[in-house]
Formats: structure tokens, sequence, C-alpha cells
């Protein structure tokens, strides 16, 4: 993958302000291309403190290759819902951890991924972009480079990175559409338990019930921050934990996990610069309990 700036008049004065105004490229990716002469003007390897003139073509080339030995490779069925050059996006199914780890050293979702750039010959680093907890199902972004994360990445802290849910919620909805802000904190006496703490990081979910079915709603979240755990806690919070939801609520005979799917995400798509909005369909548990109709 390449990046291209063509001088079109004189608003900068050379390379670097090209670099940091127009790309936004972080000063650690900037020396990293800079050393291994990735910065092009005009097909040369060129200092990017040189200056430029109308009609020059800066080049950035973002094909370092890079050691991702660290993962092993682990053949799966993909479920690839979006690619281009800059990233791959799959709809994660439950029961499947993102990151290895001493349980999932083989079996998590970047394992899948490793094996996936090994067939397409890339050679990169496995990047998730956003992530879910194990038993949630949905849409996960993989870049492909450290500049397209890292452009994802500043979206999301800008708010700019929207992320939309699907749950079922325990009982029935007072407010039908709502907004919970509510600070959320590690709790104090557990390594994976959040809770709502005055001191905690400020926490903002938007609902809205989509249907009722007796005693549990279909409601689709919009976060407007990204906390751990956050639907799950906010949900528990206003009384409507999610249905499976073990650690915040209860076990449940209709799903053997927790009811969370992310089914949508809207983005500037860093290569086009245009919004990107990527979709999938909701997960065979779900709709075995669900109507179908929404």
């Amino acid at each position: 993958m390449k990046l291209i700036y063509i001088v079109k008049d004189k608003t900068y004065k050379n390379i670097n302000q090209i670099l940091n105004n127009e790309f936004n490229i972080s000063t650690r990716l900037l020396s990293k291309l800079i050393k291994n002469k990735k910065i092009l003007l005009n097909e040369i390897p060129v200092d990017t403190r040189i200056s430029i003139k109308i009609g020059d073509i800066i080049t950035i080339l973002l094909d370092i290759e890079e050691n991702n030995s660290n993962i092993v490779p682990t053949k799966m069925n993909l479920a690839i819902v979006f690619e281009d050059d800059g990233m791959l996006i799959v709809d994660k199914p439950s029961r499947i951890a993102i990151h290895p780890s001493i349980a999932h050293y083989t079996d998590s979702l970047s394992n899948g991924i490793r094996h996936y750039f090994d067939e397409i010959g890339l050679k990169k680093k496995i990047r998730p972009v956003n992530r879910l907890d194990k038993d949630t199902s949905g849409l996960v972004i993989f870049a492909k480079n450290e500049y397209i994360q890292e452009c994802l990445i500043k979206q999301m802290k800008d708010n700019t990175f929207k992320k939309e849910y699907l749950c079922l919620a325990s009982g029935v909805f007072k407010e039908k559409v709502g907004t919970i802000n509510a600070p959320i904190a590690r709790k104090s006496d557990s390594i994976i338990e959040r809770c709502i703490d005055m001191n905690g990081q400020p926490s903002i979910t938007h609902y809205k019930v989509i249907k009722e079915y007796g005693d549990y709603s279909l409601v689709k979240c919009i976060l407007e921050t990204g906390r751990t755990h956050q639907i799950r806690v906010h949900m528990a919070h206003i009384g409507h934990p999610l249905l499976g939801d073990t650690l915040y609520g209860n076990k449940s005979d209709l799903i053997d996990r927790q009811a969370l799917h992310c089914y949508k995400l809207t983005f500037l798509n860093p290569i086009t610069k245009l919004e990107q909005i990527v979709e999938c369909s909701i997960p065979d548990d779900f709709k075995k309990i669900t109507d179908k109709s929404f």
C-alpha cells in the first residue's frame, strides 16, 4: 500500500509539512519510513526536509515487512465482510478471543488472521483496531499496516468512529429511548469485572428499544465512549442486564453467552477519505429467539 500527494500550490515548503498536515503520520512511524527509505520525491528516496515545488509527487510506501512470528498461524473459516489495501473486517463469532493468551494460544481470531496474511503474502503484525469480548460476536477491524491503525484509533479518540450493537436485555424498558451516562471503573477486588464508579472513566451509551418479547427486549446501543464491558455494565446498572451475561446478570435458558453483537461500524476510510459503513447480519443464536422482523 502507498500514499500519494501531488504538490498543487505553495502551501507547504517541504515534505515534512505534507506528512504532518495531509496524512497526520506519527513521529514514530515517520522515523521507520525514513530509516527504510520509504518516502519518495518523484520516485527517489529523499530527506523529508527537502524543499518541494509545484508538480512534485510525494509517495509514501507502507510496505515495510514486519515480524509477526509471535502469533501462531491457524487456518480458520473467516467471515470476511470487507477488505481493501489497508484493512480487513471480519464478523467474529462468539466464543473466540481476539488476542492469543495462555488459554487461547493457537485458537484466537488473531491466529486466523495471521494464517490469512500468510496466504496473501502480507508480512505484517496483527493489528486489531477495535476489541470485542470473547463471547461477544460481531465486526472486528484488523489494520494491514501501522498507518491505517493510527488513523482509525485517532477517529475513535475523536469520537468520529461509530460502533453500533444489538443486544437482548432482560425486562421491558420504561424509557424506550435513552442515554446512560455513568462512569466505569475496574472493580477493586477483580481483574475482570467493571462497575459504576463516580471516580471512573466517563462512559456514555445511547440506546433504543427495537422490539419487546415479553420478559426481554431487543435493544440497539451506540457507544459514544468505548470502555471495557461498557454496554454490559450500563444495561445492568439500569436494571436490564443482558441475557446470558453471568458476570453482570444471570444465566439464561435462551442463549448460552451474553447476548451482544456488534453489527455496524461507521468511520472515515483512511484510503478513500469517504465515509465507510460496514454491517453484518445477526448471529444464529439471536435469530432463534427473535422473529427477525427488525
